[in-house]
C-alpha cells in the first residue's frame, strides 16, 4: 500500500479541529507563563539623560575654525572613556553614598553623540528612576568638576540636566503577555500542522480511494448514544402499554 501523499486544506483545518485542544492548552500555557514572568520576575528599568556640549577653549575674539571643529569631535571618545573611568564614577558614588563601586556603575551608563556633533549625550539607568536623575546629573557635575585638572582644559557646558522619568524601557506586562499569546497560537497551530501531515491514518471516503484504487461502495455511520436510549425508552413504552392491555 502506498502512503497518502498530499493534503488538501480541508483536512488541515479538519485536523486543527480535531486537535483544537492542543491550540487552548499551549497558547494558554504560554500567556499565563508570560504574565508570571513580567508581573513577578521582569524588574523595570528606569532610565535618564543629561547632554554636555565638548569645546575646547579659544583665545578671546577668535573664532572657531574647521580644524578645531574636528578636534572637539576627536574629543568626545576620549570624553567617553574618562567618564567611564574610576576617577570619575568613584567620586559619583561617594557623593551619592551608593552601596556599590563606580567600576559597577559602568554597565548603567550608556555614553553617545550624533554623527559630526559635539554634543555628548550620558544616560544612566537603574531600576529606581530618582537614582537614574542623581547618577546621570553627578557624572555630568563631576566630569565638568575634573576635566581641567585631568586634561588641562576649560570647564564643559552642561546642555541640560537629566529629568525624572516614571516610565520604564523595558517592555511592558501588556506586550509581554500578548506576544506570549501569539507565540503559543503559532507555535500550537504549527504543531497540530505537522500532527496532520505525519498521520497516515484513513480518516475520511477520499483517503479509501486514494489507498487503494477502489471507489467506495457505502460507509458506516456513528450512532450517538444518545439516540439509543430513546429508542429504548420508547421500546419499554411501547411494551409496557401492550402488558396493561
Amino acid at each position: 500500500m502506498e502512503e497518502l501523499d498530499y493534503i488538501t486544506v480541508k483536512d488541515l483545518f479538519n485536523g486543527i479541529r480535531r486537535r483544537l485542544w492542543i491550540i487552548v492548552l499551549i497558547t494558554l500555557l504560554t500567556t499565563i507563563a508570560s504574565g508570571i514572568y513580567s508581573f513577578y520576575f521582569l524588574t523595570p528599568i528606569y532610565q535618564s539623560s543629561t547632554q554636555i556640549l565638548v569645546n575646547q577653549s579659544r583665545d578671546n575674539g577668535q573664532k572657531i575654525d574647521y580644524d578645531q571643529i574636528q578636534s572637539n569631535l576627536q574629543l568626545i571618545e576620549t570624553y567617553s572613556d574618562i567618564i567611564k573611568s574610576p576617577k570619575i564614577l568613584d567620586i559619583v558614588s561617594r557623593k551619592l553614598e551608593l552601596k556599590r563601586p563606580g567600576k559597577k556603575l559602568v554597565d548603567q551608563i550608556k555614553i553617545s553623540s550624533g554623527d559630526k556633533s559635539q554634543v555628548l549625550t550620558i544616560t544612566v539607568q537603574d531600576i529606581n528612576p530618582e537614582t537614574a536623575v542623581k547618577v546621570a546629573n553627578t557624572i555630568a557635575e563631576t566630569f565638568n568638576e575634573q576635566i581641567p585638572k585631568l586634561m588641562n582644559a576649560d570647564k564643559l557646558n552642561i546642555l541640560s540636566r537629566a529629568e525624572l522619568n516614571p516610565t520604564p524601557t523595558n517592555p511592558s506586562p501588556k506586550l509581554i503577555i500578548t506576544i506570549g499569546f501569539i507565540f503559543g497560537l503559532i507555535t500550537s497551530t504549527g504543531l497540530c500542522f505537522l500532527l496532520e501531515k505525519i498521520d497516515d491514518s484513513i480518516k475520511t471516503e477520499r483517503d479509501v480511494e486514494q489507498l487503494f484504487g477502489l471507489p467506495v461502495l457505502g460507509g458506516v455511520f456513528e450512532i450517538k448514544s444518545k439516540h439509543v436510549k430513546k429508542r429504548k425508552h420508547a421500546n419499554l413504552a411501547v411494551r409496557g402499554e401492550a402488558i396493561d392491555a
